[in-house]
């Protein structure tokens, strides 16, 4: 009894979960905090699939882009790619202006990459080398990047601040 006079309720008694059930949580809790650290990248082992393409033109020379919008589209990339047309690319497309950074690792093909603003003006151009871990970054927030065959803006002499049109770039 309570000093008031009323009753104390008896305690509950501990839930008894079966040990099976038990170590199966435990076991799905393990697998979605390595799946979460791991961010889906751990089974990574060929390429994706061709993606939707559009069409961008650099003055004369019209470019053929598969276009990256997913996170997950955009963490594979062109890793695991053997070969890529003379005025083929990929172009990651993300929803908002932000410091762009991006390595090599698993990608075997040389790449260039163009920074990209929002009406197609080119910030900076950086050349990767396949396996790489070095980063490499926008100098300025951009919502867009596009990945070529290493040299092909160069042999074109497209430089910072060169202008590409196509759909995405603001006219």
């Amino acid at each position: 009894m309570l000093d008031n006079g009323t009753r104390k309720a008896p305690p509950t008694p501990p839930m008894q979960v079966p040990m099976q059930f038990s170590l199966l949580i435990r076991w799905f809790g393990v697998a979605v905090a390595l799946g979460g650290l791991c961010g889906g990248a751990f089974a990574q082992t060929s390429a994706q699939p061709r993606l939707d393409t559009i069409t961008l033109s650099a003055g004369m020379q019209n470019i053929r882009a598969e276009v990256a919008r997913t996170p997950q589209q955009m963490m594979v990339g062109m890793m695991f790619r053997s070969e890529m047309g003379t005025h083929e690319g990929m172009l990651f497309a993300y929803d908002y202006p932000s410091i762009q950074c991006f390595w090599m690792k698993n990608t075997l093909l040389p790449l260039s990459i163009a920074f990209i603003a929002d009406d197609g003006s080119i910030v900076n151009i950086a050349d990767m080398q396949p396996h790489s871990e070095s980063r490499h970054c926008s100098k300025q927030p951009v919502r867009f990047a596009l990945e070529m065959n290493q040299g092909w803006f160069a042999k074109r002499n497209i430089q910072a601040g060169f202008k590409l049109k196509g759909a995405p770039f603001a006219p």
